[in-house]
């Protein structure tokens, strides 16, 4: 191989490095696509906007609590690797801010959908994306959804990648790659995890609901054998 080549892969494998995002920038980002879709009259945002969507509590996963210096921290990290630019509006006070995850990636709205959601709300079936990407994209089959996750998943380098079933499980869940396969595999083992303990918290709960029903219904048949003895002395 020569030293041109060595020296090229080199390269690409650093800018894919350093374009890898943490929890907050992904948040951060993820936030400001959804709200360019859901309120483009108040886009882009203002950091008190951009705060309050980082932390809201409806469709997050997971829930975040970040604080307005975070938050600007964080958006100086992102604009550093191009993916957010600051505006500044005339007359207007406050600097406001966009993503450029369409421009930067050549996503159309339905691809830059399905990503979105997949930042917001962590791993999905096919069908749970379609369902809660309705305000940001219209998807009319599920099939049309998989389309686009194949899309992310077919580029180089990937955006998106297809898990494997957990056990139990009909479909394949889906997930961003923005933050990097290492965090998608301690991911992955932490959602098993806490899929095997609800598993196990469920089968407690069912075998003690029949060992409560399994004790009823021995009281009630001594209460009748208990009863009948009486009756021998009335």
């Amino acid at each position: 191989m020569s030293e041109e080549s060595t020296n090229q892969e080199s390269s690409n494998a650093d800018r894919s490095t350093s374009e890898l995002l943490d929890a907050f920038e992904v948040r951060v980002l993820a936030v400001l696509a959804e709200k360019e879709a859901l309120i483009p009259d108040n886009y882009p945002l203002s950091l008190n906007a951009l705060v309050n969507g980082c932390n809201q509590l409806s469709s997050r996963d997971p829930v975040m609590s970040m604080s307005e210096e975070t938050v600007l921290e964080v958006l100086q990290r992102l604009m550093q690797k191009k993916f957010v630019v600051e505006v500044r509006q005339a007359g207007a006070r406050v600097s406001k801010y966009e993503h450029r995850m369409r421009i930067k990636w050549s996503l159309e709205q339905d691809k830059l959908a399905i990503l979105t959601i997949l930042m917001l709300r962590g791993f999905q079936t096919a069908g749970e994306v379609r369902t809660r990407s309705g305000r940001l994209h219209e998807f009319s089959t599920v099939q049309e959804v998989e389309s686009g996750l194949q899309f992310l998943i077919d580029k180089f380098p990937p955006l998106v990648a297809r898990l494997a079933r957990a056990p139990g499980t009909k479909e394949a869940r889906y997930a961003h790659l923005l933050a990097g396969e290492d965090m998608l595999e301690r991911q992955e083992i932490a959602a098993s995890f806490s899929s095997g303990v609800e598993m196990h918290r469920q089968d407690r709960v069912s075998q003690l609901e029949d060992e409560v029903a399994r004790l009823r219904s021995d009281v009630a048949t001594l209460t009748e054998q208990f009863a009948q003895f009486k009756k021998q002395f009335e």
